[in-house]
C-alpha cells in the first residue's frame, strides 16, 4: 500500500493539460568491482536492446564505486569520478540525494546506497510494479508503464561533429505542448525547479581486460561527460504555457580518456530538482565520422604446439568513405613485428578478416598477439579504436619430468605455464601468503576466484608445460588443494590430458562442490588454514608418452575460493629395491633386523615407514615392502624370515644341519643334511596332502616347478617318524 500512495504522490506533481509521448530515462547505478552487476548487466542491454523498448526508454549507467573503487586511474569510475560521486551520493556527502523520493513532508537526501539499482525518470522501479529497484526486475512491461505517463514538452537534440571530430556540437529545441507547472515541495530544499541536463555516453565499451574486479569487460551506455556541468544543467522556466519554446546550444569537446569516438551518443532529459522526477527525454544517437579504421579483433587458437602460426585480424571502417589501404603492425608480447600492408577496398560499416604473416614466438608458455592500424588511406580522425590483442599458450617444447611446481615465484604463470582465459573475467592467480600441506620450499599456491566469477559455467584453464612422460610405468600426478563453498555451490576442478596439441581433451580427475571441499561452507572469501588441504593423486595410466599436455579447468558457479599448491608430475619408473635380514632364519622368540635399500620413501606390511625394522614372528612370515621414489610411483618386494621351534629338536636334526635353498622359490630348490644318514622328504600342501615324496642322503635337488603358489610343510622322517620340520614357499 505505501508504495501505492507514493507513486500516486509523485503524479499529481506536474500540472499537465495535454498529452505529448514520453521517452523514458533509465538510469542504471553499476560498478565495475560489483560482481552482481556483472551478472545483471549481460540481459539488462539485452532488454534494453530490444526494438519494441528502443523508442520507449533511453539509458545512462553510471559507474559507482560500489562496493569499492576499482585501483586503475583509466577505469570508468576514475575518470568521471566526480559527475559519478554527485549523482549517487546524499546530500549531506555533497550528492544529489537520489534514493528517499519526495513525499509531502521530505525531499530526497539519501543517495544511492546499493549496486546495482534502477532509476526510471527519476523514480524507484517499484513505483512501475518491480518488486524492488534491482535492474534484474526489469521488464518490457515496466518500461511501458513508465513511459505511458504523457509530459507536457516534446524535445529536439540535434548533433554535429566539428571539422577535426574533436567535440560536438548539440542544438537542443524545448517547446511545451501543454501548460505545465511545477509544484515545489514543503522542504525547503525542494524549489520544483526544471533543469535540462546533457550527457555525453559512450554506447559501447570492450576492454580486453576488466577494468575493476568483478570480471565485466563490456559495458553499454556509460556516462562519460555532461555539459555544461551535471549538477547545473541548463536552467528552465518553473511555468509553460503551450508553444513556449526554449532553445540553445553546447558545445561538447570528446575527453581525452574516450575509448572510441565512433561510439559517442548524448542523452538530454527535463529533471524537477524537487521531485527528481524526469518530465521528457531525448537522444541523439551516434554520428560516423569520413575516416576511421577500427581494429575489431584478434583471430588466434588459444593454444598451438606449432612453432610458427599465423594469425587473422578483423578490421572494420567505421567511417563513411571506403578504406584502400592501411598499415598493419603486430606485436608480440609488445615486441613489434614485420609491417604488414594492406591493400583493397574496404567500405564504409563493412568489416574484413586478413590473414596476416607466420610468425614464431620463441618460447614455450603464454603469450600476447596485438596489432595496431596506422596510414589509413585518407586518414584516420579516431585512432581510440585501431588496437587489439589476443592471448595464446604456445607448446613448442616438451621437457622431461619432472614438473615441480610450488608457485612460490612471484611470476604467474610460472615459466613454461599458460592461463587461458576466454571471457577475460575473474581466473587464475597466485596467491603468495597461503601454503600447501607439503610445499618442500617457498610460500604460494595458484589461487582460482570463483568467488568473484559470477560467470557461472565460465571454464579457465591453467596449462602445465608440455612434457615428454615416457617411462616403463604410468605417469603420476600429485598435487595439493584447498577449497569451501560459498553456499551450496557446485564449483568444480577437473584435470584433462592431451596427446594431440589439444585436439583431444580427456578427463582424468573432477571433483566438484562438497566433494572437492575441505572445509566447510562459508560466506567470507575463503583463505585457507594449513589444515584446511587434501592431497589428490592421480595415476596417468596410459600416458607415458612424448607429447603430452595437461590442464587444470576450473568451471565457476560463482561459490568460494580454490586453491592449487605442490604439483608434480613425471614419468613412474618403480624402483628396484634390495631387501637383506640379519638372519633368514630364528628360532621363535628371537628377533631379525630386515633392511631395505633402493628407494627414498618404504612402507612395510608392519605398519613401518622406516629403512630398517625389527620383527619378532612367532611363525614363518612373509614381509611385504611397498617402495617409491616420487608420490604415487611404487614397486614392491618381499623377504622370508623361517621362524623354528629351536628347543624341540627330532632325533638329532636342528636348522643348523639343515639348508633349503632358495625359500621362497619358483623351480629348483637345493636341500643339504649336513648328516649322512638317508632320510625319507614330504612335501605336504596346506590340506595335508603329500605333493612329492622322495628318499635324500646329503644334498639333493627338488622341482617344485609343477606345484601351486603357497605355503608347503616339508619333513624328514626315520623309521616313519618324523625328525625334522619346516616351511617351503613356492612363489
Amino acid at each position: 500500500m505505501k508504495k501505492s500512495i507514493l507513486s500516486l504522490a509523485l503524479m499529481s506533481v506536474f500540472t499537465v493539460s495535454a498529452q505529448t509521448p514520453r521517452l523514458s530515462l533509465f538510469e542504471e547505478f553499476t560498478g565495475e568491482n560489483c560482481p552482481p552487476c556483472a551478472a545483471t548487466n549481460p540481459a539488462l542491454n539485452a532488454l534494453l536492446a530490444q526494438p519494441t523498448n528502443t523508442t520507449k526508454v533511453v539509458a545512462i549507467k553510471w559507474q559507482v564505486p560500489i562496493p569499492s573503487a576499482p585501483t586503475n586511474t583509466w577505469s570508468l569510475y576514475q575518470t568521471n569520478k566526480a559527475e559519478i560521486d554527485w549523482r549517487y551520493k546524499s546530500t549531506a556527502a555533497g550528492g544529489y540525494g537520489y534514493m528517499s523520493q519526495w513525499t509531502s513532508t521530505t525531499a530526497p537526501t539519501s543517495g544511492i546506497n546499493a549496486a546495482p539499482t534502477g532509476f526510471i525518470d527519476g523514480k524507484h522501479l517499484w513505483n512501475f510494479g518491480a518488486a524492488s529497484d534491482h535492474p534484474a526486475n526489469m521488464t518490457s512491461a515496466i518500461i511501458s508503464s513508465a513511459q505511458s505517463n504523457t509530459a507536457a514538452f516534446s524535445v529536439t537534440m540535434n548533433r554535429a561533429w566539428d571539422a577535426t571530430y574533436s567535440s560536438v556540437n548539440l542544438t537542443v529545441n524545448i517547446v511545451a505542448t501543454a501548460n505545465f507547472s511545477a509544484v515545489p515541495t514543503p522542504s525547503t530544499n525542494a524549489t520544483g525547479t526544471l533543469v535540462f541536463r546533457t550527457v555525453m555516453v559512450e554506447k559501447v565499451i570492450n576492454f580486453s581486460t576488466p577494468p575493476g574486479t568483478n570480471g565485466e569487460k563490456d559495458f553499454e551506455d556509460v556516462a562519460i561527460r555532461s555539459f555544461p556541468t551535471l549538477s547545473t544543467g541548463i536552467a528552465m522556466a518553473p511555468t509553460w504555457t503551450v508553444g513556449q519554446s526554449q532553445t540553445f546550444t553546447l558545445n561538447c569537446p570528446v575527453p581525452s580518456y574516450v575509448r572510441d569516438k565512433a561510439e559517442i551518443a548524448f542523452v538530454g532529459f527535463i529533471q524537477d530538482e524537487g521531485t527528481r522526477y524526469v518530465a521528457q527525454a531525448v537522444r541523439a544517437g551516434k554520428a560516423p565520422m569520413n575516416y576511421d579504421a577500427k581494429a575489431l579483433s584478434v583471430n588466434i587458437p588459444s593454444l598451438a604446439c606449432a612453432a610458427a602460426f599465423i594469425p587473422t585480424v578483423t578490421i572494420g571502417n567505421n567511417g563513411t568513405v571506403a578504406i584502400t589501404a592501411m598499415t598493419i603492425t603486430p606485436f608480440i608480447d609488445g615486441v613489434a613485428q614485420t609491417n604488414f600492408n594492406w591493400t583493397g577496398n574496404l567500405a564504409g560499416s563493412a568489416t574484413t578478416a586478413i590473414a596476416l604473416n607466420s610468425y614464431s614466438p620463441a618460447t614455450t608458455g603464454g603469450h600476447v598477439f596485438s596489432f595496431s592500424i596506422t596510414n589509413v588511406s585518407g586518414g584516420d580522425v579516431n585512432n581510440s579504436n585501431n588496437f587489439n590483442s589476443g592471448a595464446f599458450y604456445l607448446a613448442s617444447s616438451y621437457v622431461s619430468g619432472p614438473v615441480v611446481q610450488t608457485f612460490s615465484t612471484t611470476a604467474f604463470p610460472p615459466a613454461g605455464w599458460g592461463m587461458v582465459n576466454l571471457d577475460g573475467g575473474a581466473s587464475w592467480s597466485q596467491n603468495a601468503t597461503v601454503n600447501g600441506t607439503t610445499s618442500p620450499a617457498g610460500t604460494g599456491a595458484a589461487k582460482y576466484d570463483f568467488y568473484n566469477n559470477d560467470n557461472t559455467g565460465d571454464e579457465d584453464y591453467l596449462v602445465f608445460p608440455p612434457m615428454n612422460l615416457s617411462g616403463s610405468g604410468a605417469p603420476i600426478l600429485s598435487f595439493d588443494v584447498a577449497y569451501c563453498q560459498y553456499q551450496t555451490e557446485q564449483d568444480q576442478l577437473d584435470v584433462e590430458v592431451s596427446t594431440d596439441c589439444g585436439a583431444t581433451w580427456n578427463n582424468v580427475f573432477s571433483k566438484a562442490g562438497a566433494a572437492l571441499s575441505t572445509k566447510a561452507a562459508q560466506t567470507a572469501a575463503f583463505v585457507p588454514t594449513s589444515a584446511q588441504w587434501r592431497k589428490e593423486t592421480i595415476t596417468l595410466t596410459g600416458y607415458n608418452s612424448p607429447n603430452v599436455l595437461v590442464r587444470f579447468v576450473a568451471t565457476s558457479d560463482y561459490g568460494n575460493n580454490m586453491y592449487i599448491d605442490n604439483v608434480n608430475i613425471a614419468s613412474c619408473v618403480p624402483p628396484t629395491t634390495s631387501l637383506t635380514a640379519s638372519s633368514n632364519s630364528i628360532c621363535s622368540g628371537q628377533s631379525a633386523t630386515l633392511t631395505a635399500s633402493g628407494a627414498s620413501s618404504y612402507t612395510w606390511n608392519t605398519g613401518s615407514n622406516n629403512s630398517t625394522v625389527s620383527v619378532n614372528p612367532s611363525a614363518t612370515t612373509v614381509y611385504t615392502l611397498t617402495a617409491s621414489n616420487q608420490p604415487g610411483c611404487t614397486g614392491t618386494n618381499t623377504i622370508q624370515l623361517v621362524v623354528s621351534a629351536c628347543a624341540g629338536i627330532l632325533n638329532g636334526l636342528s636348522d643348523q644341519d639343515v639348508s633349503v635353498f632358495p625359500n621362497p622359490a619358483s623351480s629348483m630348490v637345493v636341500l643339504s643334511i649336513a648328516k649322512s644318514a638317508v632320510y625319507d622328504l614330504e612335501l605336504v600342501n596346506v590340506l595335508g596332502q603329500t605333493v612329492l615324496a622322495q628318499s635324500i642322503q646329503g644334498t639333493a635337488q627338488l622341482d617344485i616347478s609343477a606345484l601351486k603358489s603357497g605355503v608347503y610343510t616339508l619333513q624328514l622322517k626315520q623309521h616313519n617318524e618324523s625328525v625334522y620340520r619346516t616351511q617351503l614357499i613356492r612363489q
